[in-house]
């Protein structure tokens, strides 16, 4: 379970490397509105499963602690980083977010049944390590004007990671109540749009259809995939394999044509690809020495 279940979880990694490529193609709509959409759309599939299997709206019924972790995981972190780049430039808000998997690596050991090894270190900090050239190729310059930025992209991720090692412990409660998170997200969002953002619509046709790419997959299906893969799989071989998100991202936007390709993306491919292979070290060793030891 535990190999078939990282593996789940890292469909989710995949799909948010199409985040950018999506957001880029989705026009100029204010990021609470886009953000109350997708995840509305995002809750569709469990919704669809809930009304072809009325029986498992009983599991929907969860300690209020459940809903309070899932509720701020999903809309504490959107709501934390679009503060964030609300307040601070982009590259250097991006760079600190993107902690959370180095965080959730190095708190993984808090968990039950779980052992932080050098090697989890040190292939989340290569993993780190190529993000930064991805999210700082131009240049990073942090300025204490920015402070707010900068303090609600550390919250950021602080946030992700927590709701992340959090779920683990709720290992018992099913994916289904994801549903739920999804939608109150939506709902939650929707109103700092109101309160906050002029409302814009996608024009033409290829912008809704990214604005529905967003909502079914890396705002949608990502977010159960990663509830099962947290759960069920290598939660640390997940948090370093996190960094290979921005990568994948940037060569999506290579591909179609929204960025330009470059040494430091290849280099950035390299040392997250080799932090993923040394952290993932225990389960390559074990995978090799099943058919010897069957022998």
């Amino acid at each position: 379970m535990t190999v078939r279940a990282t593996l789940i979880g890292f469909t989710a990694i995949l799909m948010w490397a199409l985040l950018a490529l999506f957001t880029a193609a989705s026009g100029k709509m204010p990021p609470f509105q886009l953000s109350a959409l997708c995840f509305a759309i995002g809750s569709l599939p469990g919704l669809g499963v809930l009304l072809l299997r009325p029986e498992r709206l009983a599991l929907l019924r969860q300690p209020a602690k459940v809903w309070i972790v899932g509720i701020a995981g999903l809309f504490g972190y959107h709501f934390l980083y679009f503060t964030a780049l609300r307040n601070a430039p982009a590259v250097e808000a991006g760079l600190i977010a993107y902690l959370w998997p180095l965080l959730i690596v190095v708190g993984s050991a808090l968990l039950p049944g779980e052992r932080l090894a050098w090697h989890h270190v040190v292939g989340a900090l290569a993993g780190l390590a190529g993000t930064a050239l991805i999210v700082a190729r131009k240049g990073v310059d942090f300025d204490s004007a920015y402070a707010l930025g900068y303090g609600a992209a550390l919250a950021c991720a602080f946030t992700w990671s927590g709701y992340s090692l959090m779920t683990r412990r709720f290992e018992a409660v099913s994916t289904d109540v994801v549903t739920g998170f999804c939608l109150a997200t939506s709902v939650l969002s929707l109103l700092c749009h109101l309160a906050l953002e002029q409302t814009v619509w996608p024009q033409g046709p290829s912008e809704w259809l990214a604005v529905l790419g967003l909502g079914l997959l890396p705002v949608g299906a990502a977010f159960y995939a990663w509830d099962f893969g947290v759960k069920n799989g290598n939660i640390q071989l997940l948090g370093v394999a996190s960094y290979s998100a921005p990568v994948l991202s940037t060569l999506m936007l290579v591909l179609f044509g929204f960025a330009e390709p470059s040494l430091a993306i290849g280099l950035a491919c390299l040392l997250v690809t080799g932090g993923a292979v040394l952290a993932s070290k225990d389960v390559i060793l074990k995978r090799s020495a099943a058919p010897e030891a069957a022998q």
